[in-house]
């Protein structure tokens, strides 16, 4: 059994993308939690920020979770050919100790999906390379959908079989 943490970038399609992801999961046994960005309300990453304790937000309990979990997978809608303001932001916020933020990517399997207005595949594209970047193990298949195409439950199901290990 493998504990899985959805990390969506917006709550609305792409929640609801999160929820067949774990909703797939948990049929197959595993543990599974969602997590909405959107809903942490995070402050604009900036330098001055990071460096004031009081502005700087407490990501400790999210760090835990995504430390704690077996594999992720990551959703967002394509915003301008890349992904969301909510999740840089979070990836920002959360490397500020670069040691323990690569302990707790480096070999992390990722699985990455997105219900978009233009089809997707840019924002597909610029996660893997940020997830790759950053040591986590991106999953060759991703979950594609949006107005026009429904989320396939074949490659979501493929995908969760390939993140356990």
């Amino acid at each position: 059994m493998a504990r899985f943490l959805m990390i969506t970038a917006t709550s609305g399609t792409n929640y609801e993308l999160a929820e067949m992801f774990s909703n797939n999961a948990q049929e197959k046994g595993h543990e599974t939690e969602i997590i909405d960005l959107s809903e942490i309300d995070l402050p604009m990453f900036t330098m001055a920020r990071s460096k004031d304790p009081e502005q700087a937000p407490d990501l400790s309990e999210l760090i835990q979770k995504m430390t704690d979990a077996d594999a992720w997978v990551v959703l967002a809608p394509e915003y301008n050919g890349s992904y969301p303001p909510t999740l840089n932001n979070a990836i920002a916020w959360m490397s500020l100790d670069w040691q323990s933020f690569r302990s707790m990517c480096t070999g992390k399997p990722v699985g990455l999906g997105t219900h978009s207005g233009g089809g997707g595949a840019h924002v597909i594209m610029a996660m893997r390379q940020q997830f790759s970047f950053i040591g986590a193990d991106v999953i060759g298949r991703s979950c594609l959908s949006g107005r026009n195409k429904d989320a396939n439950p074949e490659t979501i199901d493929a995908m969760i079989d390939g993140l356990v290990r």
